[in-house]
């Protein structure tokens, strides 16, 4: 399923690159693309967000009722989201595509002479094999990146002095093979081949940097149309009864917990791993990111105008 996903991004992604010949745009388009297949999908989540929000007076009196009765408490819980017709954990869905188009994006970004331009293993396994041997550079753990950004210097390696051994190896070396491997990794003066950790250039961190900033941005804004914490003025409590009733809602909502536990869950998980990966996945992240705030703020508009219509 991965691997198939992966190969059908790649065909997508070699076209936009064919067409605008640079990466880093080729993956801002492709990012753009992506968000605009999943809009269906998003308008759902949208609609289950609002109708939760909507939910939650309700659902505080519910809690403040059964304060003291947890069995009755998750029964109401039940009873509420089965008569307002909101299925607590139909966030999964989006959780698990979300899931799987990072796993499809990780395999395209790592691999894309495999998935975007469809190169002979054989051929790859080749030139990955000579920048081993004649230490061209240090290896970053993604062959085909190594090969894309050191091209120029497997090309150089047959006018150095070598032994018979070497000069039986070095005539497999192909202009051809090599050239149709060329991309054009140069995004506004970084090299989208560079891995963070393995990079010496400081410049390579900018990228995952903006990514947590504008997570940070999403995640405040997905917590505030989900919190729908509003005084509820038929409801008098003292603080401390409000405490346990906030702790109760986190406890005994199911889709506020795991919307919370999602939002703190994916920027760490996607850092850490944009941290080791090709910087092309820390960007098509930011892309994501991006797109994901304009996408909440426009639909957030237009279910509020359908809503008042």
């Amino acid at each position: 399923m991965i691997d198939f996903l992966a190969s059908l991004f790649g065909y997508i992604l070699n076209f936009i690159y064919n067409f605008v010949q640079n990466y880093g745009l080729a993956i801002i388009l492709f990012s753009i693309l992506i968000k605009i297949l999943m809009i269906p999908i998003s308008i759902k989540q949208q609609k289950t967000m609002k109708k939760n929000v909507k939910m939650q007076a309700k659902m505080k009196e519910i809690q403040f009722k059964y304060k003291n009765n947890p069995e009755m408490l998750n029964q109401a819980t039940i009873e509420l989201y089965k008569t307002e017709k909101i299925n607590p954990f139909s966030g999964c869905l989006s959780a698990i595509v979300q899931l799987i188009l990072l796993l499809a994006v990780f395999y395209l970004v790592r691999s894309p002479l495999t998935y975007m331009k469809k190169i002979d293993p054989n051929v790859i396994n080749k030139y990955s094999t000579m920048i081993k041997q004649y230490e061209l550079s240090e290896l970053s753990g993604y062959p085909e990146i190594d090969i894309i950004r050191e091209i120029d210097n497997i090309k150089e390696l047959r006018n150095k002095d070598v032994n018979e051994d070497d000069k039986v190896k070095k005539s497999e070396i192909n202009d051809e093979e090599l050239d149709s491997m060329k991309m054009n990794m140069d995004f506004l003066g970084l090299n989208l081949a560079q891995i963070p950790t393995k990079s010496s250039d400081w410049k390579a961190y900018i990228i995952p940097a903006l990514y947590v900033i504008v997570s940070v941005i999403s995640m405040r804004m997905t917590t505030s149309m989900t919190s729908g914490k509003k005084k509820d003025k038929e409801i008098k409590e003292t603080d401390k009864e409000k405490a346990l009733v906030e702790k109760k809602e986190e406890e005994f909502d199911p889709m506020a917990q795991m919307n919370k536990n999602m939002s703190l869950m994916f920027p760490i998980m996607y850092l850490a791993v944009a941290l080791i990966a090709p910087l092309g996945l820390a960007l098509y992240w930011l892309t994501n990111s991006l797109l994901m705030i304009v996408e909440r703020l426009a639909l957030n508009k237009l279910i509020k105008d359908e809503e008042e219509k």
